[in-house]
């Protein structure tokens, strides 16, 4: 059975069960919130590279993925998008890999610590059980990790499918403040993501070295494939995201121009109603028409209207609305 041991409240250690035909154990550390204290817990009982320790570090964020072999063991920096609060975060875990041990750092990565769990309560039903290879506890993390990619990339979809119906119900202003969300979290997930498939096609060149390489190569050609997978999904969700922007703007666009229209046939309309307002204001008396007249205001007033309606028949004629 797979044997569990806390090593401190940030370091769990778990001695993964393997298949009675293999002689070797692995070891499992998995390090959350690494500080100075699981640091130095790593350099006393392990020989790694100084450099390597320090980018481990909680404290240090390295922007690019790492893929170093030394003589002793492999080490990889990788990155991972995770949802929080509807904002798209790039996660840094660590990885040392010996031919026995396998040390995974991070800061609170849930699936790792999930998987980490299933590993320690169902440690039989997993590959690196069958294997008894490091690679292959290796190959089921990262495995598991990006699945946790594709339903970012469903949550994704399906966010779109609600941006454009409020589009074509032409609910524009709230549909600018998704596209805005939306770009963000697909710019942060393709920088997140954007050299993974040669991270991992060097993986793989590495990691072939055991014993079992088919089974190897075969297990790292599907990691291969899930790269693949997503970046051409997030490539389609950017053209798209792309697209309906533009549509919306095009609405938006369109109902600015009409509201333009509207209110500029009104200020012309208006204008000659001023006007004549504007002469018969006049204080001069004598020879104005209409002022003697008992009727005279009526008479003005239907100038006015008939004035309105000439111009609105010309605006319907030139189809101007």
């Amino acid at each position: 059975m797979s044997k569990y041991k806390k090593i401190s409240k940030n370091i769990n250690q778990l001695i993964v069960e393997t298949r009675e035909d293999h002689d070797n154990e692995i070891t499992w550390l998995n390090i959350s919130n690494a500080r100075k204290k699981e640091i130095e817990y790593l350099r006393k009982n392990f020989k790694f590279n100084l450099n390597h320790l320090r980018s481990s570090s909680g404290l240090s964020r390295t922007q690019r993925p790492i893929v170093e072999k030394t003589d002793d063991y492999l080490f990889i920096i990788l990155h991972f998008p995770v949802m929080q609060n509807g904002v798209i975060e790039s996660k840094e875990i660590d990885f040392f890999i010996g031919d026995d041990y396998i040390i995974t750092l991070h800061n609170s990565v849930k699936t790792l610590n999930n998987f980490f769990s299933f590993c320690k309560k169902d440690g039989l039903s997993t590959l690196s059980y069958q294997h008894g290879l490091t690679s292959v506890l290796l190959y089921e993390i990262i495995e598991k990790l990006m699945l946790d990619c594709y339903v970012i990339l469903d949550d994704t979809a399906d966010l779109i499918d609600h941006l454009e119906d409020l589009i074509f119900e032409q609910k524009s202003k709230k549909a600018v403040s998704i596209i805005l969300a939306l770009r963000q979290n697909i710019i942060n997930t393709r920088k997140t993501l954007q050299n993974h498939k040669s991270i991992i096609k060097s993986i793989k060149d590495i990691e072939t070295d055991d014993d079992d390489v088919e089974d190897i190569k075969e297990f790292y050609d599907k990691l291969f494939t899930h790269s693949e997978r997503i970046w051409d999904n997030l490539e389609g969700q950017k053209e798209l995201v792309h697209v309906l922007n533009a549509t919306n703007e095009s609405l938006l666009n369109y109902r600015l121009n009409d509201i333009m229209k509207t209110l500029t046939i009104f200020s012309v309309m208006v204008f000659p109603l001023s006007l004549l307002a504007a002469i018969f204001g006049m204080n001069t008396i004598n020879g104005m028409p209409f002022m003697e007249s008992i009727y005279g205001f009526w008479i003005i007033i239907s100038i006015m209207l008939l004035g309105c309606i000439a111009m609105l028949l010309y605006f319907k004629k030139k189809k101007w609305f």
